[in-house]
């Protein structure tokens, strides 16, 4: 299928692959056909076995200002659908972007430049890591609009992130917060100048990118499941055949063969 100029794809250094949200005009607001364009770009990804860090940044000044009110598109096949029934197609294709993410193999890194807001802020809180600009600005914005404040999988990340506390105050508020409330709710891993946003997360990614694929990959598949999982001994579980599996590949051969920190020729197998 071709690709939407809506999400644009480069690789910007070897083993780094930019999804890059391309409505600037718009503040990178979603439609149908950039949500579709999002969902073809992981999967994309996922296929690339070349790929070991992805970074999903927005065009221009914003990172995505969430759902386009002028104008989101119909999900086809639901033309002659009823509202609600149209309706919960469009919420359940934005909402699958959180799921792919998750089940993308190598690590989402969201390089936030601006506003991240509504769809844009459920998208930065499902990736891995977290950057941003001092310009960045923050808000969930859905019970501004006289909806639920819970949408797009925020109610189920926001309190793992952030602790319940903190998220229902600003669930139930709806106020826009700045970078620098970001970094004290532990929301992004650091804020930086916005001249400075791209290369300190190539940088991240490239250090990622150095670490066995396979490594990373398990790293991140426990990541994800001991968020989900009830109990210490079921996430211990999990780690142990994580680390058996991993220590039966010859890139964990090669990696214990050497000294630490050295830097070795991955070859995913």
């Amino acid at each position: 299928m071709p690709m939407s100029d809506t999400v644009l794809i480069d690789e910007p250094m070897p083993g780094v692959t930019r999804l890059t949200l391309n409505r600037p005009d718009k503040l990178n607001a979603l439609t149908y056909e950039m949500v579709e364009a999002l969902h073809n770009a992981l999967d994309q990804v996922d296929a690339d076995h070349e790929c070991r860090a992805v970074i999903l940044t927005g065009a221009g000044k914003g990172f995505c200002a969430g759902l386009d009110l002028n104008g989101f598109g119909v999900v086809p096949g639901t033309e002659d659908l009823g509202r609600v029934q149209q309706g919960m197609a469009t919420q359940q294709i934005i909402a699958e972007v959180v799921h792919h993410m998750r089940d993308v193999r190598q690590p989402i890194i969201s390089a936030i430049n601006g506003a991240a807001a509504g769809g844009g802020f459920a998208f930065a809180c499902a990736s891995d890591i977290r950057y941003c600009g001092e310009s960045a600005k923050f808000g969930t914005a859905f019970v501004r609009l006289g909806l639920s404040g819970c949408d797009i999988g925020v109610s189920w990340m926001l309190p793992r992130l952030i602790g319940a506390s903190r998220a229902w105050e600003l669930l139930l508020t709806g106020r826009v917060f700045d970078s620098a409330e970001a970094d004290r709710l532990g929301l992004v891993s650091r804020v930086v100048p916005d001249d400075t946003l791209e290369d300190t997360v190539l940088t991240v990614a490239a250090e990622i990118a150095a670490n066995s694929p396979f490594g990373v990959w398990m790293t991140k598949e426990a990541m994800w499941s001991n968020l989900e999982i009830s109990s210490l001994r079921a996430g211990i579980d999990l780690e142990n055949r994580n680390q058996i599996m991993a220590s039966q590949t010859a890139d964990a051969r090669l990696g214990m063969s050497g000294l630490p920190g050295q830097s070795r020729e991955w070859t995913n197998s």
